[in-house]
């Protein structure tokens, strides 16, 4: 069978959201020994060890690209550092159950971004889907209002800021190689790490943490890849919803790892979202079986 580029684009979008689950629940396991920042500096050392390789190995690890791509390159790294400073910020004075709230905006203000800067065509049952979707969100974390503060702007910012990443993703040429710019992304959050080890202590590594924080780099660089080819495959409104399958993956882990088994509020909410997963897939489905000559709409 041969894959449309919107399924291939789901499964993408799934298999990154997979990987960067499995690299939090890593760095989870070795936050109990050292700082957050301090194992996002190692963590992004070692990850950009792997991708700097990878990328020599192919050969693309001096590209060379025109002006525009560039300049496109550079909006993405500054989408992606503003995401990570605001949700860092927002993370440590606010509750996560709302910080995650907020995110889980994305598949919405990215189709939006999408419609309006890159002129995609969105039906109304795709955008029925994204803000069902978004329901089940809301049925699993049930965001009390007294936890949002002054900090749920920076939270905002951050989803503008993964838009503007996205986005620019998205409009990068077919010759920029994927694995040069999942370089680039490394280097800027292992820059943003070493940074914040300045503002706290630096505690002594053992050995029982190397391995997690280690096998955490490794996921983290499925993690840049796929998310990266994500985006330049299919049409983001159809791809964007799939990031919601990042809760099915935590709900695994959380059980498997930390023995942390869900609520009925959360498996009620996963259901939706399966479900409007399901739905877009199906009607990806309908749509391939359209005439190809044809006008087709979401």
């Amino acid at each position: 069978m041969v894959l449309s580029d919107n399924i291939r684009g789901a499964a993408l979008m799934a298999a990154s959201m997979a990987a960067f689950v499995s690299n939090d629940a890593l760095m989870k396991l070795a936050s109990t020994d050292v700082s957050m920042f301090q194992a996002l500096f190692i963590r992004g050392v070692i990850a950009t060890a792997i991708i700097a390789c990878i990328a020599a190995w192919r050969g693309q690890i001096f590209a060379r690209f025109q002006r525009d791509d560039w300049k496109v390159l550079i909006l993405r790294m500054i989408g992606e550092i503003g995401a990570t400073l605001c949700f860092l910020t927002a993370l440590f004075n606010m509750q996560l159950a709302n910080v995650t709230a907020i995110l889980q905006a994305l598949p919405l203000a990215v189709t939006l971004g999408a419609a309006v800067f890159l002129h995609e065509p969105v039906g109304w049952r795709r955008w029925t889907a994204i803000a069902i979707g978004f329901i089940g969100v809301l049925v699993i974390i049930r965001p009390g209002s007294e936890g949002f503060n002054s900090y749920s702007m920076l939270a905002i910012l951050s989803v503008a800021f993964v838009v503007l990443r996205d986005l620019s993703t998205r409009r990068l040429k077919a010759h920029v190689p994927s694995i040069f710019v999942a370089m680039t992304t490394s280097i800027a959050i292992t820059t943003i790490g070493g940074v914040m080890c300045l503002t706290t202590e630096w505690r002594p590594i053992e050995v029982a943490t190397v391995w997690p924080v280690a096998a955490a780099a490794g996921f983290l660089v499925f993690g840049y890849l796929f998310s990266v080819m994500t985006m330049r495959v299919g049409e983001i409104s159809f791809v964007a919803p799939f990031r919601y399958t990042i809760l099915i993956w935590a709900i695994l882990l959380g059980i498997f790892l930390f023995g942390e088994y869900p609520d009925e509020w959360m498996l009620v909410g996963s259901a939706i979202i399966v479900g409007t997963g399901m739905y877009s897939f199906y009607r990806e489905r309908i749509r391939g079986r359209s005439i190809p000559h044809r006008n087709r709409r979401p």
